[in-house]
């Protein structure tokens, strides 16, 4: 698991997972400090410290290629999560510190029942199952967090020798997963029983905001539909993000609710949408685990009034680790009524090939994270083209998420990628907002 930190663009990251490296994350934590512009009041900085248990047990089970593996997923989790469940307007950073070590820092003005609830929905993310890339059982990592607030006191290295302890103590004492280096651990003021019960709330009260990403044309620019998001916004813990409602909701064993509450409430808002414009619905494990899934969405979008037609279902990798035969059946079935089938986030961990070979997928959704470097490294540039050489070859259409500058946005179109989604032109926005830019 050996990786050495190399340098784009003046920051150094680890060459296994992508991340930022440990000088990378105590230079931010300094410039961090240095430039707040208020002198007056502290910069607000919470941070975890994300440490993987059975991580040498993997190693010495699969080989350190599994070990490998399973961190640049657990890198990529921890990225995913950052980016959805942390404020925009907030800065962030992720970096692996070294073996199965990590770090999370972000800015912002966040309370400590806040952060210790993000740090116990980040657990649960990095507990799924992994993929195995040699076959066989799919791995998991036990996680254990440390958390604090950095204080006027604190520096770089004060940062990360508090978070070190608390680490080493849980360790030792084999109970907690969660600590904090100030000692007891915060009260979220809702258990995770009652949590659920506010959601179940929430979805009938209809308060889950839809949300909606613009995606759009490579060749043109042009504006061509959007990929629906779930956000919430609880009273006490704040915002919450699709993967953490669904968290949630698997706990509650209301995922099937949950997807089609969103579904239903995207298709609808959609309704006003100029006709070219199509609508990207995500599903879940549980809405392909069942057999009638195919003719409910489809009774459910005529009933709406919404084209199949017009519609592109997004899965995961994890979706398709249980049963691949009755994922194939449901999506030949989806086929059938027009509906169009993206696979979603390629290129985050494994991914195993054989999907593109025996599923019925019309595009992929090539992770934000086959961006990082692309225009600053021959390698990661070479992997990207091999990837859409691949899609070429199986005429797939390519998406690219995480477009954030016109570079990158130049260099999708000039290899060859057909569309793409990304702060470069706008964030998820409100169905008015939406409708708004498709009108202009």
């Amino acid at each position: 698991m050996a990786s050495m930190p190399h340098e784009i663009n003046g920051e150094t990251r680890d060459t296994l997972t992508g991340l930022a490296d440990q000088a990378q994350a105590r230079g931010t934590i300094t410039r961090w400090q240095r430039d707040w512009p208020d002198k007056t009041i502290s910069c607000p900085m919470h941070a975890m410290l994300i440490t993987l248990g059975r991580i040498d047990t993997l190693n010495v089970a699969f080989g350190e290629s599994a070990g490998d593996g399973a961190l640049v997923e657990v890198a990529q989790r921890i990225k995913h999560f950052a980016s959805d469940e942390l404020e925009s307007s907030s800065a962030w950073i992720a970096a692996r510190m070294g073996g199965g070590s990590f770090l999370l820092i972000a800015r912002q003005e966040c309370s400590r029942e806040r952060w210790q609830w993000l740090a116990e929905a980040l657990a649960d993310a990095i507990a799924m199952p992994i993929a195995n890339p040699e076959g066989g059982a799919s791995l998991r990592l036990w996680p254990r967090l440390a958390l604090m607030r950095v204080t006027d006191n604190d520096n770089a290295d004060s940062v990360l020798d508090r978070l070190s302890e608390v680490a080493a103590r849980m360790r030792d004492s084999n109970r907690r997963r969660i600590d904090w280096s100030a000692g007891a651990v915060a009260r979220s003021g809702r258990s995770n029983q009652q949590l659920e019960a506010d959601l179940l709330a929430a979805i009938d009260r209809d308060e889950i905001e839809i949300l909606f990403q613009p995606q759009f044309a490579l060749d043109d620019d042009t504006l061509i539909g959007a990929e629906a998001l779930a956000r919430w916004e609880h009273p006490l813990i704040g915002r919450i993000g699709a993967g953490t409602l669904f968290q949630i909701a698997e706990r509650a064993d209301h995922v099937a609710h949950l997807s089609r509450h969103i579904a239903k409430r995207a298709l609808e808002q959609a309704l006003e949408w100029p006709d070219h414009l199509r609508l990207s619905l995500n599903i879940t494990p549980v809405d392909l685990a069942a057999d009638n899934f195919a003719i409910d969405f489809a009774r459910m979008a005529e009933r709406v009034g919404f084209s199949l037609g017009r519609i592109t279902l997004e899965i995961i990798e994890q979706v398709l680790l249980a049963d691949l035969d009755r994922v194939s059946r449901v999506l030949d079935q989806l086929k059938l009524f027009g509906i169009r089938i993206a696979l979603d986030d390629f290129g985050a961990g494994f991914c195993n090939f054989r999907y593109l070979k025996v599923l019925p997928i019309d595009c992929l959704k090539l992770d934000r994270t086959m961006l990082d470097g692309v225009l600053d490294d021959e390698r990661d540039l070479a992997v990207f083209r091999a990837i859409l050489a691949m899609a070429e070859a199986l005429d797939l259409k390519v998406l690219v998420e995480g477009v954030e500058n016109a570079d990158q946005r130049d260099l999708a179109r000039k290899e060859g990628c057909q569309s793409y989604q990304g702060f470069l032109r706008a964030e998820p926005m409100s169905a008015p907002d939406f409708l708004k830019l498709a009108g202009s």
